[in-house]
């Protein structure tokens, strides 16, 4: 075991949704750890801020703007990685989109959308980085930001859930079938992470909320996801395909138990300002 098996030095790393939230949280770890960062962004300018930031950093980053739902994008994109950098070590595909809506009230229109968004890109991913790795016959990591949401109920999401669903499904098959090439494939699935878009939504006295959910008591950061693609992308994680690993601070686990800040055990249940007025203070 060696330190330096950590270390992503010269690798070739692309990240799809790069230029915001997770996937520039994991860009930027990537390339503190050494890598060469591609970021796939349909945002032309937070791709290119994101990518200007890495190099601020001292690290080496450029920015394709790329819609990944659109097959030949992908394609031309991943040719010019190559063009640019010469090979491709390291795939994740981050980017997806979501919205609530109670499902009688989705249209077949909403549900093709969001499968497109959280579904069919691995499809236009996978299928092309997929080929240049077993031809470049050096072995490689495809990681899939997924969602706890894949494998637990998600009333008002059940399309999204369902995308995701098939994307851990997907990541398992898809390992054993690259595995004889020494492609490893896995999957990250975060919970409740603060992003610029959560931000945006939530407001803070949500979000303290939220946090009594977490049995580590704090909400999840992209540099949370980072850590474990790091892990998951280097020598470290060599062993390791075919998994989902939470990365959430213990939700999956608890299962809908929350250390209660009164009481100062765990409880079942809604958070305290959640639950209707019983006549007793739950603050």
């Amino acid at each position: 075991m060696d330190p330096k098996s950590v270390l992503l030095t010269d690798r070739v790393a692309i990240v799809t949704g790069g230029g915001a939230g997770i996937g520039r949280g994991i860009a930027r770890g990537f390339a503190a750890f050494g890598a060469r960062v591609v970021l796939f962004e349909r945002d032309e300018k937070s791709g290119r801020d994101a990518a200007a930031e890495i190099e601020r950093e001292g690290g080496e980053a450029f920015a394709l703007t790329v819609d990944v739902r659109d097959g030949e994008a992908v394609a031309a994109a991943v040719s010019t990685t190559v063009e640019r950098w010469g090979r491709i070590d390291i795939l994740v595909n981050n980017a997806g989109g979501v919205f609530a809506a109670p499902f009688l009230e989705t249209s077949e229109k909403g549900w093709d959308a969001l499968h497109r968004a959280n579904l069919k890109h691995l499809y236009h991913c996978c299928h092309h980085v997929g080929r240049h790795l077993v031809a470049q016959g050096t072995g490689g990591s495809i990681l899939n930001v997924v969602s706890i949401e894949g494998v637990r109920a998600a009333p008002l999401y059940a399309t999204y859930a369902a995308a995701k669903a098939g994307a851990i499904n997907f990541t398992k098959t898809l390992a054993l079938e690259l595995a004889p090439h020494g492609i490893r494939v896995n999957a990250l699935a975060p919970d409740i992470c603060v992003t610029e878009g959560l931000r945006a939504l939530m407001p803070p006295e949500a979000m303290e909320r939220a946090t009594r959910t977490v049995p580590l008591a704090r909400l999840g950061d992209p540099s949370d996801l980072a850590g474990a693609a790091i892990f998951l992308a280097s020598e470290l994680g060599r062993y390791v395909t075919g998994e989902t690993l939470h990365v959430d601070g213990g939700t999956h686990a608890s299962a809908g138990w929350y250390h209660h800040p009164d009481v100062g055990r765990y409880v079942y249940g809604p958070p305290p300002a959640a639950r209707e007025p019983t006549g007793e203070s739950t603050t």
